[in-house]
């Protein structure tokens, strides 16, 4: 199930507000002692998050299937992508639903059954540290928790609606406000180098609307010295004559790719001609399929 961006934050009887996770969702499987750790494009995630996995191996349950994102935190308890990438801090599974539990199939039950049932498998409170954890409710109003993320530099806020079912799709049903901006887009060229530049000088980038790719501006921060060589490499093999993108910039001595790599980029907003400014790169992604990278519109 899939959170719609909302165009402002907003509260409403009868709806959750739990804090938005920066980080890879994740469904946990659980059958006796077997766990299996899925993404969302059914990569297997067992063995990368060792740590996650035992977690929920010692877990109270004959069969479980949770719904997820395992995330990695900063010295100030906020969860930052870019920390997954090296795994230098240890990840754990923020778990936010219950599919089904002890041979129970849970879907079509309402969020608040599940969020109970989740709560008697894992608990309530979390403790710094844990490597399983229920996530938090910031506040019983919408605007109020959008206020408490804001204080404390949170990705943004998830709104449910606690009488839904759990629908495999995007819905309005959950929907999501950010704090911090930021989102997938697919790397389709890079620009040459300047002064003490390596590799290259920075990406272009291009999300899908309507079924066509479209160019939304590029990248030229965030990258470390490893970052940007693994880059280059990778991209070798990429190379393509053409622009992938319907409306290419109007530049010289850009090498276009193939749009297969998807990158996490941070922004401050969206400029009037449908461009990221000051955009950051975080990471990239690879449980996402670039054809389902598109340009966010919020509802």
């Amino acid at each position: 199930m899939l959170a719609t961006l909302a165009a402002k934050p907003f509260d409403k009887p009868g709806w959750v507000y739990e804090e938005k996770y920066d980080g890879y969702r994740i469904l946990a499987y659980k059958e006796g002692d077997r766990v299996e750790l899925l993404s969302r494009n059914a990569k297997d995630r067992t063995a990368v998050f060792a740590g996650v996995t035992r977690a929920v191996e010692k877990l109270r349950a004959r069969t479980l299937l949770l719904d997820g994102e395992v995330v990695a935190f900063d010295r100030k308890g906020v969860s930052r992508f870019q920390l997954l990438q090296d795994l230098k801090s240890e990840p754990a599974y923020a778990v936010f639903d219950c599919l089904y539990r002890d041979g129970i199939d849970l879907r079509q039950e309402p969020l608040k059954v599940r969020r109970t049932a989740l709560e008697e498998v894992i608990g309530t409170t979390a403790k710094r540290g844990d490597l399983i954890f229920t996530s938090v409710v910031l506040a019983a109003n919408g605007l109020k928790a959008f206020e408490v993320a804001k204080r404390k530099g949170y990705e943004g806020v998830v709104a449910k609606d606690e009488s839904s079912p759990y629908i495999e799709a995007r819905s309005s049903r959950w929907m999501k406000f950010k704090v911090r901006q930021e989102d997938e887009f697919i790397i389709v060229g890079y620009t040459p180098p300047k002064g003490s530049r390596e590799n290259f000088g920075a990406l272009l980038l291009g999300a899908y609307q309507d079924g066509k790719l479209h160019y939304v501006g590029k990248v030229g921060t965030g990258f470390t010295r490893e970052s940007s060589a693994h880059l280059f490499q990778t991209f070798q093999s990429l190379h393509k004559t053409n622009p992938s993108v319907i409306d290419p910039p109007k530049e010289k001595a850009i090498t276009y790719l193939t749009p297969q790599l998807v990158a996490q980029v941070s922004y401050e907003e969206w400029t009037a001609d449908r461009k990221l400014r000051q955009p950051a790169f975080l990471g990239l992604r690879d449980d996402k399929r670039p054809r389902d990278v598109t340009i966010p519109e919020a509802q």
